[in-house]
């Protein structure tokens, strides 16, 4: 259920807040009070990745619980370090798919243009942890090089801001980017994946949703909300300034082990999303990247688990389970 535990983020900023986010596993397990002893963490930098959490997500954590789902999405952990874990850099072989610095085109009529090369949390299982962004990352330089690349391929109908999260992108810096789109006749849509509402939903400012509900564009914001404790009141206030601007709202799950792999939590996710007015939209199966192969579950659980979803849920409030194979057409789908 929907709680009120970060109403005392309300006054905040969301740059203040994303300034003031946990950035260490001791600090982390300290603010939810689990010692340390309960878990064999590692530091971020020894991960080659460091933690990140912002305080509004901490604290919709179970105070003194090592299980509790939100903290193992984001706390470093021993086992994704260990001599057998398996898994690549590039599990989505996203680099043969970038024609130019900060474009990403796998499929047909719709790219994924890189806005951003950090995010407001760093999630463990986050398939693209190990990317080189400073190879991708839109300079002025390669901004014009990109909108090149739009204007020249006319069949392109979709852009996709992506990152990193393209949230953190300021909003005078994200209406010039979208005034540039706006510019490509052929380009009809225009959809933003993000996990900021959920992690900070103070990011949702009135300027934001005001200039997205001006857009010529047809504008879906896709979010990124893996579990129903995730869901709090100022998550629902962000969702509704959207919604009333007319975006459309969907959201995309990873299917994680220990963290959201059953049926009943699922369901509730669904429930809960739909009543702030978001469709959930995709249940992914785990990405094969180096480092959170102990998040991996049986592709015959998953199945088994999407089939009880199915029969518990009606058809709009069931995310579509699939995976991602490189070189597909589309996204695979699971039956």
């Amino acid at each position: 259920m929907i709680s009120h535990t970060s109403l005392q983020w309300q006054s905040s900023d969301w740059q203040s807040i994303l300034q003031t986010a946990i950035r260490d596993s001791a600090e982390l397990l300290q603010a939810v009070g689990v010692p340390q002893s309960s878990l064999d963490t590692i530091t971020g930098e020894t991960a080659g990745f460091a933690v990140l959490a912002p305080r509004p997500f901490v604290a919709r954590m179970e105070y003194g619980n090592p299980k509790d789902p939100l903290l193992l999405q984001v706390l470093a952990l021993q086992e994704e370090i260990a001599p057998n874990a398996v898994g690549t850099t590039d599990p989505l072989e996203e680099q043969r798919f970038t024609p130019v610095p900060g474009i990403i085109h796998k499929y047909f009529g719709r790219v994924l243009l890189m806005t951003a090369g950090t995010c407001a949390v760093n999630c463990r299982y986050c398939f693209r942890r190990h990317n080189d962004y400073a190879q991708n990352i839109l300079t002025p330089a390669r901004l014009n090089e990109a909108l090149t690349y739009l204007r020249s391929q006319r069949d392109i109908t979709e852009v996709i801001l992506s990152g990193g999260d393209p949230l953190l992108t300021s909003d005078r810096k994200l209406s010039e980017l979208v005034a540039e789109l706006e510019a490509i006749p052929h380009i009809q849509r225009l959809r933003i994946h993000t996990r900021l509402p959920i992690v900070i939903p103070q990011r949702i400012t009135t300027e934001l949703c005001q200039r997205l509900g001006q857009s010529r564009f047809q504008v879906t914001l896709v979010v990124h909300c893996n579990h129903p404790k995730e869901l709090d009141v100022e998550v629902g206030l962000a969702m509704a300034q959207l919604k009333a601007q007319g975006i459309t709202l969907l959201n995309q799950t990873v299917l994680l082990k220990n963290i959201n792999n059953c049926a009943a939590t699922l369901e509730t996710l669904s429930v809960e999303l739909f009543k702030i007015g978001v469709l959930p939209y995709y249940l992914h199966t785990l990405d094969p990247v180096q480092g959170a192969a102990h998040f991996a579950q049986p592709m015959g659980d998953s199945k088994q688990l999407h089939q009880t979803l199915q029969a518990r849920l009606p058809g709009y409030l069931v995310p579509k389970l699939v995976s991602e194979i490189p070189g597909g057409a589309s996204k695979t789908l699971i039956y």
